[in-house]
């Protein structure tokens, strides 16, 4: 018999999906990666690979790399989520910037133009495994030198897929999105609800 699962794992150590999943009324506990892993080395790029293949690739090998995490700990069994986000412009992708001129040229490259932001957000319980997709569009608005400069010297783009984050001061520069407000935060709510109700996860 089958029976509904109390809480979840969130193999993430994003804060804004922690909110998101907070917002749906999920219990959740964090199974983060250890020192001896090599987590960004998951999100390294393959050339001429499309975003939307890219996402999805990087969410599975994180959600495969949490289930060894998981057995190897120990830990009680219960759903395992992952997700990744990024931002692409055409078939570029432009990802977490690496420092503040990699992030001052992906913000100006960002400027006035419409982006497409990826999130694939992923769910392994039992031997099931499901993952879904959310592809929002965001329109900028014309950015100057040094409305980029200084949310370059806030440090708000590092760490963050486009070099900046929707629910931080470059809000203002929005003058359109189509889509997903949870999935440009990183975790597209709608479709982590269906995957969570797939499994029979209590929220």
């Amino acid at each position: 018999m089958t029976t509904d699962h109390t809480f979840i794992y969130l193999a993430s150590q994003s804060p804004r999906r922690r909110q998101l999943l907070q917002q749906l009324g999920v219990r959740h506990e964090l199974l983060l990666p250890g020192p001896e892993e090599d987590a960004e080395g998951l999100e390294a790029e393959v050339p001429g690979e499309i975003p939307l293949a890219y996402v999805e690739r990087v969410t599975r090998a994180k959600l495969h790399a949490a289930q060894r995490r998981l057995t190897a700990r120990q830990l009680p069994a219960a759903p395992i989520l992952c997700s990744d986000t990024t931002v692409a412009l055409g078939r570029r992708l432009l990802g977490k910037p690496a420092d503040a001129a990699a992030a001052q040229a992906t913000l100006t490259l960002l400027s006035g133009r419409t982006h497409r932001v990826i999130t694939a957000v992923a769910l392994a319980w039992g031997r099931d495994e499901a993952l879904a997709v959310n592809v929002s569009r965001v329109r900028f608005a014309t950015l100057t030198a040094q409305q980029v400069a200084h949310y370059v010297a806030s440090g708000e783009p590092f760490g963050k897929a486009g070099a900046y984050a929707i629910q931080s001061a470059a809000a203002a520069w929005i003058a359109h999105i189509e889509g997903s407000y949870s999935g440009i935060m990183g975790l597209p709510l709608y479709e982590t609800a269906q995957l969570l109700r797939q499994a029979r996860v209590r929220f």
